[in-house]
């Protein structure tokens, strides 16, 4: 190779170049393999205007080299040529002994390692990398080859997928083969380093000691090689029990320099140990996780019997992972959110806890600026002294004289590290409490919007109390939510997580929390996940609606807000704003049931007087509850099941207020009536829920009438409503049919199904009734029960377990024998029509249940005969709405969205009888059946939906009576 270079003989001689290239072209034929790669990987220099006379010898090496399938790639970085041919393996295994001892020489990579893995990759990474990264058990204290694969690993040299399993591999090979130490080994070693560096840390030498964690960072990743995993798995393991014992060890000796270094240095006076103490651990992922792990499981289950000094050790550590801040969540505040506060021992402890945190952060800060100090104190700690101290120190809650509001009080930095010694040496640390909280530094701390503690906030952690376990009894628990509410979050500013002087506000945020279900998990860290530890039960969710009644009655006794603003409605505008949030999955419709199941809980426990206004209209007091009524129509009735009931307690609950409002006006009796015809066609869903409940109701509403208006009568439509209800039942009694009682339409279906529904054993009597009915007067009682019935019906196909279920489909079939030939119960399933204005029964279902009607309609028309088939096809109007109904069927199938009932039949033969049926249909009615838009409005729904229906429309569309029409 000595001729490669610049100042050869042959590099300023064009005739020496030519001489020497043909000379050695003439020698290809004869020269070994071994001479011919030597010659094309270190080529003789040449000009570059002569560069194309080497390539033609290169290019003749090369050729002469495929004959003799010999690859110039494989050749080894470190080959000699003298010797006898190698093995490729035996080549490779040479190349890594040489590289590591020149690598152990210079500490650098060799510059034919760097070459290779660039311009040689097929050799770098077939041949090379596999032969260093041979697995093999690796020892405690790093060799010159472990230092070579770091040393390669942070260059990139190495993919991380075959360094990982290279690390799996030597793990798996140590536990196979066993270690040439004892069993205990790496557990011994790292005892025996961790207290080493104790005695560093003890006598002052910090190099040394930084020294130490080095190797002790070496012997972490020896028990702990998967160092690329995530902090925690989706559950939290149990760790095997040699990592269970290096944990426990880490966080012992930690607690052990922490008391060694703190005898004669404060904490902020002391080195830089705790900080690399923590890196070191954060540089290996699966240690950290393991920490974090264990650490979650001593705060849940040991954390009564953790001593002084090891709750200070403990919280000396957050606040060191603090100020590491790893990751985009701090590690330090998911661990703050897994301290609980939930019962009196946790409470207790939690304090503790914080309290050692603060202290230490704000010594180790002591020259911060505030805003530097979030640096050193983890928020969710700070925020659990500003939750658990007023609660557990009532003279906590006093302001000291001459401060006005939240400011900080006197003292100054220093007097932190009195703080941090009383509580490790066991004196009373509720002196150390309140003296912390009333500190300058702590105060100051509270101005900086991450460490207030906002109302939302401790309304949730309020929740979380148990009851039953609560350090407070009842009186004091109420007595500092009283405090907490009307001294603390009312009049603090809203930028400062308080309400602003707003009872608006407080009102809000109280009736959200309630309504808040049960936290099931407290924070997610990649995949780890803290759980709260109660499951919702026994909570303070009682103290929390007692405190939002004392409000309630409060503004309406001191009528702080006005009979004009209405405190009713202003809650109803509260649950409407936080259900209006709906993307129609399935989730988001549980979510909404949820919601209002939980507010059905609040309205209950509030006056249901509120929710009725009494206004002045043309010289007389009447009762204005449209945004109630308002708000059963869109909210209530989107959370009811199929049937389409309010529940009892709600509804006796509503027709009270109803009575206590009209009450206050100069006609009561007559208010009432006015209140009930306006429901009737605006709100159905209470006056059906009322018919339903009436035998519950009708006592309670009797009584408190009675009770309000001694000497006037009952209201003249509750009266029929009573009628109604005992006509229908004496129909179902006996045969003998009476005259139907006035009423609203929907209060007479309603008490007939009311008394029919799910009562085979009476079906010759409704037979009986349905002739009775037959006179045209009576055809919209009909209609609308036939709709409650097909409702019934619907509620079976989703829920077959259902108790009535199968009975609704004999009720249904009867009332359509009767009204089959009229298009009057057509109009009530046209519900996707925007044009036609929903009948007053049909706003009684939820929205899913009218979206799901034309499959219960469907099912229902497969199983009637073919005489009501046939006289259906003579109904105006019912070839157009069945095509609809199957086609609005088969979307739903399509969608998935199709009930699938065990005793019914399968939906695939739902849609093949309605198909044939609607086939049947198109054939037989004449041309002049429909106009044609509507021939051609169901061809263009059928296109894409039922091509062969489509076909069968095109038909008509074709026949020249459409074409005149």
């Amino acid at each position: 190779m000595s001729f490669g270079g610049r100042s050869g003989f042959h590099a300023g001689s064009k005739k020496s170049l030519v001489f020497l290239l043909k000379f050695l072209s003439d020698l290809v034929p004869f020269e070994p393999p071994q001479y011919l790669k030597v010659h094309i990987l270190h080529p003789p220099f040449v000009p570059l205007k002569h560069r194309s006379l080497l390539m033609e010898y290169v290019s003749l090496a090369k050729t002469r080299l495929a004959d003799l399938q010999e690859s110039v790639e494989e050749m080894g970085l470190y080959e000699d040529v003298s010797a006898a041919g190698a093995s490729l393996q035996s080549q490779a295994a040479q190349d890594v002994e040489k590289a590591v001892c020149l690598f152990e020489s210079s500490s650098r990579i060799p510059a034919a390692v760097m070459e290779a893995s660039i311009f040689r990759r097929p050799y770098f990474l077939t041949r090379f990398l596999p032969a260093l990264l041979k697995p093999r058990a690796l020892p405690l204290q790093a060799d010159a080859q472990m230092n070579f694969i770091e040393a390669l690993k942070q260059a990139e040299k190495i993919p991380a997928a075959q360094y990982s399993q290279y690390v799996e591999s030597c793990q798996k090979r140590r536990q196979q083969s066993g270690s040439p130490r004892r069993p205990g080994a790496p557990l011994a070693v790292l005892q025996e380093q961790l207290q080493e560096f104790t005695e560093l840390l003890a006598a002052g030498r910090d190099p040394e000691s930084l020294a130490q964690l080095s190797r002790i960072s070496h012997t972490l990743s020896v028990v702990f090689p998967g160092s690329d995993d995530p902090v925690g798995p989706a559950t939290a393991p149990s760790l095997p029990e040699l990592h269970l014992k290096v944990v426990d060890l880490i966080l012992q000796s930690f607690c052990q320099s922490l008391l060694v270094a703190s005898r004669g240095n404060p904490p902020n006076r002391q080195s830089l140990w705790g900080s690399r103490f923590v890196c070191v651990l954060l540089d290996n992922r699966q240690v950290l996780s393991g920490v974090i792990h264990r650490l979650k499981g001593l705060f849940h289950q040991q954390a009564a019997s953790l001593r002084p000094a090891h709750i200070l050790g403990l919280a000396a550590f957050i606040v060191h992972l603090q100020a590491a801040q790893p990751g985009p969540v701090p590690v330090a505040e998911a661990l703050g959110s897994a301290v609980l506060s939930s019962s009196r021992t946790s409470m207790l402890f939690s304090v503790r806890l914080a309290v050692a945190a603060v202290s230490y952060g704000l010594c180790r800060g002591h020259s911060a600026s505030p805003q530097r100090l979030q640096d050193f104190v983890p928020r969710s700690l700070y925020k659990k002294l500003l939750y658990l101290v007023p609660r557990l120190f009532p003279e906590a809650r006093i302001r000291p004289e001459g401060q006005g509001g939240d400011g900080p009080t006197g003292g100054h930095l220093g007097d932190g590290l009195a703080l941090l010694w009383s509580f490790t040496d066991g004196i009373s640390w509720t002196e150390t409490v309140l003296h912390l909280w009333r500190h300058a530094a702590f105060q100051q701390l509270q101005q900086l919007q991450l460490y207030q503690l906002c109302f939302s906030e401790w309304l949730h952690e309020e929740l979380r109390v148990q009851r039953n376990s609560d350090v407070l009894s009842d009186a004091e628990r109420q007595q500092y939510q009283q405090w907490a509410c009307w001294e603390l979050y009312l009049p603090r500013p809203e930028e400062q997580g308080g309400c602003g002087g707003d009872p608006r506000a407080l009102c809000s945020r109280l009736l959200t929390a309630v309504m808040e279900p049960p936290p099931s998990r407290e924070m997610n860290l990649e995949n780890l996940e803290f759980s709260p530890g109660p499951s919702g039960t026994g909570t303070c969710l009682p103290d929390l609606l007692s405190r939002l009644q004392e409000l309630v009655y409060e503004a309406e006794v001191g009528d702080l807000w006005g009979r004009r603003v209405g405190l009713g409605d202003f809650l109803l505008r509260v649950v409407s704003e936080r259900c209006s949030v709906s993307s129609g999955s399935v989730s988001s419709r549980l979510s909404l049931q949820r919601t209002i199941e939980a507010w059905n809980r609040v309205l209950l426990v509030l006056p249901p007087v509120m929710f009725f206004k009494i206004k002045a209209e043309a010289g007389r007091s009447v009762v204005d509850c449209s945004q109630l009524l308002q708000h059963i129509t869109q909210l209530q009735r989107k959370a009811c099941p199929p049937a389409g009931l309010l529940p009892c307690a709600v509804t006796v609950h509503l027709l009270k207020g109803l009575l206590f409002a009209a009450g206050q006006c100069g006609r009561p009796a007559a208010e009432v009536d006015r209140v009930w015809s306006l429901m009737s066609a605006s709100c159905p869903l209470l006056l059906v829920s009322a018919v339903r409940w009436w035998q519950q109701l009708s006592p309670v509403l009797v009584s408190l009438w009675t009770r309000l208006q001694d000497a006037e009568p009952f209201p003249e439509q509750l009266q029929l409503l009573s009628a109604c209800r005992l006509w229908a039942c004496s129909l179902r009694a006996g045969p003998v049919l009476v005259q139907i009682p006035p009423g609203p339409v929907l209060v007479q279906a309603a008490s007939l199904h009311g008394a029919f529904r799910g009562r085979a054993e009476h079906q010759q009597n409704f037979r009986e009734v349905l002739d009775g009915l037959r006179e045209a007067e009576n055809q919209q009682v009909l209609v609308s029960l036939l709709f409650l019935f097909v409702t019934d019906f619907l509620s079976e196909l989703l829920d077959p377990q259902e108790k009535s279920s199968g009975r609704s489909i004999w009720f249904c079939s009867e009332l359509l024998a009767v009204l089959v030939n009229s298009a009057d119960w057509l109009l009530l399933f046209k519900s996707n029509e925007p044009d036609l204005e929903p009948d007053p029964v049909t706003l009684t279902v939820s929205d899913d249940c009218s979206r799901l009607m034309p499959w219960a309609l469907c099912s229902l028309l497969q199983q009637q005969s073919a005489a009501v088939h046939q006289r259906a096809l003579r109904c105006p109007g019912f070839l157009h709405s069945a095509t609809l109904w199957y086609l609005e069927a088969l979307r739903l199938f399509l969608d998935g969205e199709a009930p699938a009932s065990a005793r019914q039949v399968e939906p695939t033969r739902v849609l093949d009888c309605t198909k044939q049926f609607v086939l049947s249909l198109i054939r037989q009615a004449p041309a002049a059946a429909l106009s044609c838009s509507q021939w051609r409005q169901l061809e263009t729904r059928c296109v894409d939906l039922d091509p062969e229906l489509a076909a069968t429309l095109s038909v008509h569309l074709d026949h020249p009576a459409v074409g005149f029409l």
